[in-house]
């Protein structure tokens, strides 16, 4: 008599036992869509209201955090620094201020060469580098004097010349920037780093070079290993270089560890021992910074210091990959605005002609000599 509504009892708590645990997994399913569209990437599953965020490299350059850029422009090599920093400053949006070092009798040429082109709008503040900070520091050939270049020192005292700042970037003056400058100053530096470089041994500047691999560099191209001083340091002969021209500085770090009063003791040593390798150098600034910064320093990506364009007259890498380069820099002889050089119509669409008339470019273009 009474099984009957007993099933049916059954049936309904069963019923309800049913739906609560569907309710329950459709919650669960709610949540986990949820989560795919929040967490999804532009190419997944997104919602159709879903509205793309802005680019990180358009957002990070609305911020008004100063981004140091320094920069040395010695008066016969100017046309070359205006084309540098025209070439950051038109591929940016964020907040660049360039520290532009030079000597008293560049200030008034370089002041009108800013004032008069399309650089007006520039945020830049020009500093004197005093050259009698070398004194004893450097050694200088009577018969060369003319060759000593105070202004490539200048990366040296980087935390005097933007003291504010807690990075920076240095950057030589024949380099031409093709991307954001924002990428290269948000370079990862690893604790305990004062610097970021590009090793001379990184594979990308070689893989793609048209003539072979190229050049290679370690440490006995810089430093006297006969010396005793220097083997005492046990740094092996064949550790791979490094590439000075641009680098992004930890000024914190910088000053914690006195970086510069270590560059200055290696100078002097330098003057008094005759430190530095005769050979394959060519440099009296790299072998110092080679010394002090020998396995403590973090690296850049290679493609921001795509180098050796002054290094021949011939093309080393193919076009696709010169265009591709967020930074090209012809370190060597051959500069972009002289008689030859590798890519220089890339270098002519950022130079701004001088409106005084006193840097000519010196180029000459010879088909028979690049047939060479």
């Amino acid at each position: 008599f009474f099984i009957f509504p007993v099933n049916i009892s059954i049936l309904i708590v069963v019923l309800v036992i049913f739906l609560l645990v569907l309710h329950h997994n459709l919650l669960g399913l709610s949540d986990f869509l949820k989560r795919e569209l929040s967490d999804s990437s532009p190419l997944g599953l997104q919602p159709i209201d879903f509205i793309p965020a802005i680019p990180q490299r358009l957002a990070d350059g609305r911020n008004d955090k100063e981004i140091s850029v320094v920069i040395a422009a010695s008066d016969e090599r100017l046309g070359g620094a205006i084309a540098a920093m025209n070439s950051i400053y038109q591929n940016t949006r964020s907040n660049v201020v360039f520290y532009i070092v030079t000597l008293n009798d560049t200030v008034d040429h370089l002041r009108l060469w800013l004032s008069n082109t399309a650089l007006k709008n520039l945020k830049y503040q020009i500093l004197h580098f005093d050259p009698r900070v070398l004194e004893g520091k450097v050694q200088v050939d009577s018969g060369k004097a003319d060759t000593l270049k105070p202004l490539t020192f200048a990366r040296f005292y980087l935390p005097s010349l933007v003291p504010h700042a807690e990075k920076a970037i240095y950057v030589d003056d024949d380099i031409i920037v093709q991307d954001d400058i924002l990428e290269l100053y948000n370079t990862p530096l690893k604790p305990g780093h004062a610097a970021a470089f590009s090793d001379d041994c990184d594979s990308t500047t070689n893989k793609f070079a048209v003539h072979g691999a190229g050049n290679q560099y370690n440490y006995i191209g810089f430093l006297d290993y006969k010396k005793e001083t220097i083997r005492k340091l046990a740094m092996k002969a064949s550790t791979c270089s490094f590439n000075p021209g641009v680098f992004v500085a930890n000024l914190t770090e910088w000053k914690l560890q006195n970086i510069t009063k270590q560059l200055e003791k290696w100078m002097t040593l330098n003057v008094a021992e005759e430190l530095y390798s005769r050979t394959l150098a060519g440099s009296i600034t790299t072998p110092p910074l080679l010394i002090v910064f020998y396995k403590q320093h973090s690296s850049i990506d290679p493609m921001w210091n795509v180098r050796h364009l002054g290094s021949s007259a011939g093309k080393r890498y193919s076009p696709q990959f010169v265009k591709a380069a967020k930074l090209l820099h012809w370190n060597g002889h051959f500069k972009p605005w002289g008689r030859t050089a590798s890519y220089a119509e890339v270098w002519e669409r950022w130079y701004i002609p001088d409106p005084t008339g006193k840097f000519n470019l010196l180029r000459r273009h010879s088909k028979a000599y690049e047939a060479k």
